[in-house]
């Protein structure tokens, strides 16, 4: 999940981190009262609310030098995409005179399995862009999680991009809070660019968290409203969210219902190699109930993109049994929605299940190959 710049401010701010006074400004609020209420004197920077890369160059942030020229540019953002993403949210925040802009970003080095620490003396560049022109500015160092990030480390990276006295300690302050920002809510990438260097201390004028999907349940307070303000996902992955269900969009006809995302995939390229298209992906995960499956499959009725549905199960833990009684409940609870419904049911208490889905009517094939077939007949 990736949070918006103002949400990873406060959360650095929580953090003890000094980050520019600002106000958000959602559309259809008034700019103005906005700025004035929050005591903003210009300059002051406009900022879209988008999670995309690349938001500056593309048109999203622009420099206010009045309260009126403020209020013009958030109009202006507010109807204007940023790589096809309208802005509902502005962050207006003081503008910061600065002498020196810097790069500092943590992630996950998998081949290590550790944070790693990538910074650089040349802020306000893409990453990618700093490695092509000016490779030999980075510093990059591995963190033992162990351990965590020590403050002679942070000091020792402060230096390497050319930082002295009490601007040092104060980098090396952000540092140490950035990496305990990226432990503590389970991030895959935490990233400030550019931080300013403001006489003796250092100012993050930007900030960016990702963060594991699979550890949401530990942070609640990114879900709810925010899913919608994103504009991350479509209304029925929204919808999909607040449901409880993994689920992804696509452009198909095809509605897929799997367990585990190997076979989820593997059931997509099935669906693909047969000549149709999955209208999206739904993994029920391992040891799924009969209520899980009964949402799964009430959802995907009511689904207008899938016109059919697979539903492909090879039990372990998930057992046949289960999967039919969900499969059968969702049908008998939406019965006036009717769409052909294709199943494949093998392992655990697979006869069992197949005997329940018989009952209602349904032919649970063995075979995936004679199943996908029988969909693409429909």
């Amino acid at each position: 999940m990736k949070l918006f710049e103002y949400e990873a401010k406060q959360l650095l701010a929580k953090y003890g981190v000094e980050v520019p006074p600002s106000v958000l400004v959602r559309k259809g609020e008034d700019v103005r009262s906005k700025i004035l209420e929050a005591g903003l004197e210009p300059p002051v920077v406009v900022k879209a609310q988008v999670l995309v890369a690349g938001r500056g160059k593309a048109g999203g942030i622009k420099l206010a030098r009045s309260i009126d020229e403020a209020v013009e540019i958030a109009e202006r953002l507010f109807e204007t995409p940023i790589k096809g993403v309208v802005p509902k949210l502005l962050l207006i925040e003081k503008a910061v005179e600065h002498e020196a802009e810097l790069y500092t970003a943590i992630v996950i080095d998998r081949s290590e399995r550790k944070p790693v620490i990538l910074a650089s003396r040349f802020g306000g560049m893409d990453i990618e862009e700093i490695a092509r022109e000016k490779p030999e500015s980075i510093v990059r160092r591995l963190v033992d999680p162990y351990v965590g990030l020590r403050q002679y480390e942070a000091r020792l990276i402060g230096k390497k991009i050319g930082l002295t006295g009490k601007a040092l300690a104060s980098y090396a302050k952000f540092l140490q809070a950035l990496y305990r920002l990226f432990t503590e809510y389970d991030g895959e990438l935490a990233e400030s660019n550019p931080i300013a260097v403001v006489g003796d201390k250092v100012i993050p004028l930007d900030a960016r968290l990702i963060v594991d999907d699979n550890s949401l349940y530990r942070h609640p307070e990114l879900g709810g409203e925010r899913i919608e303000e994103s504009g991350e996902y479509t209304e029925w992955e929204v919808k999909a969210r607040k449901a409880g269900l993994t689920f992804v969009e696509l452009d198909g006809n095809i509605g897929i219902i799997s367990n585990g995302a190997g076979l989820t995939m593997t059931t997509m390229d099935l669906v693909l190699e047969y000549g149709g298209k999955p209208a999206n992906f739904l993994d029920i995960g391992g040891g799924a109930r009969a209520d899980l499956v009964k949402k799964a499959v009430g959802f995907l009725l009511e689904y207008p993109k899938a016109e059919k549905i697979f539903i492909n199960i090879f039990g372990g833990i998930t057992r046949g049994d289960e999967v039919a009684r969900g499969i059968v409940a969702a049908l008998r609870e939406l019965g006036e929605i009717e769409k052909p419904i294709v199943v494949r049911l093998a392992g655990t208490n697979e006869e069992e299940g197949r005997k329940i889905l018989s009952e209602a009517g349904i032919i649970a094939y063995t075979d995936p190959i004679e199943a996908v077939k029988r969909v693409m007949e429909l």
